[in-house]
């Protein structure tokens, strides 16, 4: 059963940092898309990084191209979001995705766009000006 779990999320005021944590189980984690997203009420849910757990490659928004940073450990089975230089339109329910398919694995040419089919609870980010 794939698990997502969030964390990391919290209050910070414009111009500082977060660091979200996303730990993934119940699938091989280590050849699939995984990606961030964010959504605020009212709005449709947007997303911000990609990243292919196998090699490495990493998608931005443009929203936060130069600010934000995606990660991952295979290892330990965990991807993470570096957000620097926090704005407060940044704000946001900030969401981990997975596309895992019937065979566990997971391509997409880029992961900005893959068909995510799992998600986390979410984490609250708020960012006061």
């Amino acid at each position: 059963q794939v698990q997502l779990v969030e964390s990391g999320g919290g209050s910070v005021q414009a111009g500082g940092s977060l660091r979200l944590s996303c730990a993934a189980s119940g699938y091989t984690f280590s050849r699939n898309c995984m990606g961030w997203f964010r959504q605020t009420p009212g709005k449709e849910r947007e997303v911000v990084a990609g990243l292919y757990t196998g090699s490495g490659s990493t998608y931005y928004a443009d929203a936060v191209k130069g600010r934000f940073t995606i990660s991952r450990n295979n290892v330990e089975n965990a991807m993470y979001l570096q957000m620097n230089s926090l704005k407060p339109e940044d704000t946001a329910m900030y969401y981990c995705a997975a596309y895992v398919t019937g065979y566990g694995g997971g391509y997409a040419r880029n992961c900005l766009g893959a068909t995510y089919n799992y998600w986390g609870q979410g984490t609250q980010v708020t960012v006061s000006s």
